[in-house]
């Protein structure tokens, strides 16, 4: 089977959104797709199939303090509105196609960190319904400036600290031919985190969490190392920037989102007969 695989990484998303609109555009598909983050709530226009959707309502809404906004964070606790960016914008605004979602057959996951146990856990999608979008909150919901997300009774944030480039859970599902999508160099390494201090006190009550937390360059670097590993077996073919995109992971910028989502739309075409030969081989 093939599948995908979507990094986060913010509004480093955007080449990750000009990749999938250079599929759509292909007709390139998959058996099944992963997102984590950004990957996540991006990546499932890819099942809506709308081309264009996630950087046309960046651009329009970048400098909405509604969308993303020190006010939001301090007024409801998340930077990224929850409300206008999960129930206003995909009901009212630009109609998220629930429709097309469900009829498609592609088979969407999208990945969660559990804050009790620090290990991450995996939705399969299934109607683009509110279910559907608060699994996707809370895998976007990033440490510091999200409240947890409560789903039946457990508490989730960003599915990026505890499995950031799920490759190996989809190679585990059967998924034997991974094309996988990286906001991040090649020779990218992660760094320890910086507010580790912080962290280890906002989060006294979830030990395990922090621990995740205290790790996670450990576990990136671990996994990207894996990821090119399987592109050098042939079973994985990786799209990623040749250097690091150079944009805030919340880009006020509407020029700085065009430029990426552009980059990723020529990374994706200079790649176009190579991934299409993978895929049929």
């Amino acid at each position: 089977m093939n599948g995908l695989v979507l990094e986060g990484g913010a509004m480093r998303g955007m080449f990750t959104c000009g990749v999938l609109d250079v599929f759509m555009e292909q007709n390139i598909t998959f058996d099944g797709a992963i997102g984590v983050s950004a990957g996540a709530t991006f990546g499932c226009n890819l099942k809506s199939k709308q081309i264009g959707r996630a950087i046309r309502y960046n651009l329009r809404f970048a400098k909405d303090p509604r969308y993303c906004s020190v006010r939001s964070l301090i007024k409801t606790g998340n930077l990224y509105n929850a409300d206008f960016c999960y129930r206003e914008l995909p009901d009212e605004i630009d109609i998220f196609d629930r429709k097309t979602f469900r009829e498609n057959q592609l088979d969407f996951y999208c990945v969660v960190t559990d804050i009790e146990s620090g290990k991450p856990f995996y939705y399969k999608m299934k109607d683009g319904e509110k279910e559907d979008l608060e699994w996707m909150r809370a895998s976007a919901s990033m440490p510091l400036v999200s409240k947890p997300v409560c789903i039946n009774g457990r508490k989730y944030l960003d599915g990026g600290i505890s499995d950031s480039i799920p490759l190996r859970y989809f190679e585990e599902l059967g998924y034997n031919k991974n094309v996988v999508i990286l906001t991040q160099p090649k020779n990218y390494k992660k760094k320890k985190n910086a507010l580790k201090p912080l962290i280890k006190i906002l989060f006294a009550k979830y030990p395990n969490f922090y621990n995740t937390m205290k790790n996670r360059h450990l576990m990136y670097n671990e996994q990207t190392k894996y990821v090119f590993q399987q592109e050098l077996k042939g079973t994985a073919f990786v799209i990623c920037p040749e250097e690091s995109l150079g944009i805030s992971r919340t880009e006020h910028n509407q020029e700085e989102l065009q430029r990426v989502y552009l980059l990723g739309r020529k990374t994706a075409e200079t790649k176009l007969q190579q991934l299409k030969d993978f895929l049929q081989n």
